[in-house]
């Protein structure tokens, strides 16, 4: 046995590489600078001014979340470069949803080994998310932990904070019955059901790097990392005027179970599927897994990314707006009477889906 003082570095932890990273990702969190925040990295905390984001009666509204083991096919295939994107999506997504704006983001880098080049990467596209969102960069935390994860692996958490004025708060009690359901295309896969595909991807024996028609030409990983779409931008502007009645986020659970999540008790979606095409991305999976419909309606967003509701006399209004902006909207249903819930019909049958949803639950 040697009687050699140790290190921290031969345990293991580079002090040095993660000081590196800080300052490899200063211009980066620069780049999000805001009103309220002027991202200045390295202290032990970050502020931000409420006041000077201009809220007279702010509600703080806080989310978390991480990108799950999509992050492994990002590891597998060596690209980092759309997971940080993913990261913020998850939580400024569900910040919009109550009609809050993110204001500033806070992310964990959890690794086996500090590579300072792919945590760099990873920064710099939670960085590029952040920009998406409208939000700050005001600090995260790097922890190499060998002998927690293997060398190559890393995770990644985040955690957003908003802000909305209380009367313009999203709480589900202006859904009324008669309300449209409109439908704002999703990017891909974005960041739920990731275990199913990776499942299916072991079980047909599919490389990374292989090509579908349904992927375009493209690798298969480049199809199924497309980052997810951050509607904020989009929506906040008609939040802010009233224009909107409610929101739903389709995650884990798909349209089936988040759009329960922000109705009121007395009020049902009726869902049509035969309004939008499942994307090919979704066909590919669905036939490599032989996954039932039923399956991929309660696992996948199948296309849509976020549901809005809004009044029927503003809908035409409120589509033409979000397409202006930049997105593909689909008039996908309404709001009937009847127990809180979704029913979602089409080519491949109809489902439902009934009970009581916490709007904080988590998922």
């Amino acid at each position: 046995m040697s009687d050699k003082p140790l290190t921290y570095a031969e345990a293991g932890v580079s002090i040095d590489a993660g000081n590196a990273l800080v300052k490899a990702i200063g211009p980066a969190a620069k780049s999000t600078a805001r009103p309220g925040a002027d991202v200045a990295l390295g202290g032990f905390g970050g502020f931000f001014d409420l006041k000077a984001a201009g809220y007279s009666d702010p509600l703080l509204v806080a989310a978390n979340d991480g990108v799950g083991t999509k992050l492994k096919l990002a590891i597998d295939s060596g690209r980092h470069s759309g997971v940080g994107v993913d990261l913020v999506a998850m939580c400024a997504n569900d910040l919009i949803v109550q009609g809050a704006e993110p204001l500033f983001f806070l992310d964990y880098y959890a690794c086996g080994k500090l590579e300072p080049e792919v945590a760099a990467k990873v920064v710099e596209s939670i960085a590029s998310g952040c920009r998406l969102a409208g939000c700050a960069l005001i600090g995260g935390e790097t922890a190499e932990m060998p002998g927690m994860y293997a060398d190559e692996d890393y995770d990644l958490a985040g955690f957003c904070v908003g802000a909305v004025n209380r009367h313009q708060v999203l709480t589900g009690a202006r859904i009324a019955p008669g309300d449209v359901i409109l439908g704002l295309a999703s990017s891909g896969v974005q960041s739920n059901g990731f275990s199913l595909v990776r499942r299916i991807i072991e079980r047909k024996g599919w490389s990374l790097d292989q090509s579908f028609e349904e992927t375009g030409g493209a690798a298969l990983a480049e199809a199924l990392l497309t980052p997810t779409r951050i509607y904020v931008r989009s929506l906040l502007p008609l939040v802010q005027r009233g224009k909107i009645n409610g929101l739903a986020h389709i995650t884990g659970g798909g349209l089936l179970e988040n759009i329960p999540r922000v109705l009121p008790a007395n009020c049902h979606a009726m869902v049509d599927a035969g309004q939008w095409s499942l994307p090919a991305i979704f066909a590919l999976i669905q036939s490599g897994g032989m996954v039932e419909p039923a399956e991929m309606a309660r696992t996948f967003n199948c296309g849509i990314g976020m549901a809005v509701i809004v009044a029927s006399s503003d809908a035409d209004g409120v589509a033409a707006a979000l397409e202006a902006a930049g997105e593909i909207v689909h008039r996908i249903g309404i709001i009937e009477a009847g127990p809180r819930g979704c029913t979602v019909s089409g080519p491949g049958g109809s489902w439902n889906s009934t009970g009581d949803w916490s709007q904080t639950h988590h998922g």
